[in-house]
């Protein structure tokens, strides 16, 4: 299991892509909350979370992702998933994350779908 150790922002239009590098964990709470931050300073109104295709999510991971769709709710953002495993799809699916975000299939999908 490699821990998240970097996420890179990166404006498209009018979405900030969130690109997570390695693995989600309760670990990377810092490194997600600092990286959604700045992408609320920025004003983005739009913000797409990219995992690795191979990238491990455990409860802890989800318990991280689920307090920033709660923070992109309190700040009337939409936020969209890419890049995750069909496993995690369905896990997403049943804790009730996709409640709150979109998942595409592709990174050019999810930027067309919320441009």
């Amino acid at each position: 299991m490699q821990e998240v150790n970097e996420i890179k922002l990166e404006t498209r239009d009018s979405v900030t892509i969130m690109d997570i590098q390695g693995d989600v964990t309760a670990f990377s709470e810092p490194f997600l909350n600092d990286a959604y931050q700045n992408a609320n300073t920025q004003g983005t109104g739009k913000i797409l979370l990219k995992f690795d295709n191979n990238a491990y999510i455990n409860s802890g991971g989800i318990a991280v992702l689920i307090q920033v769709l709660a923070q992109t709710q309190k700040n009337d953002q939409v936020i969209g998933i890419t890049g995750i495993s069909d496993h995690f799809k369905k896990i997403f699916n049943m804790v009730g994350i996709t409640k709150f975000a979109q998942i595409y299939d592709s990174l050019e999908d999810a930027l067309q779908q919320m441009a």
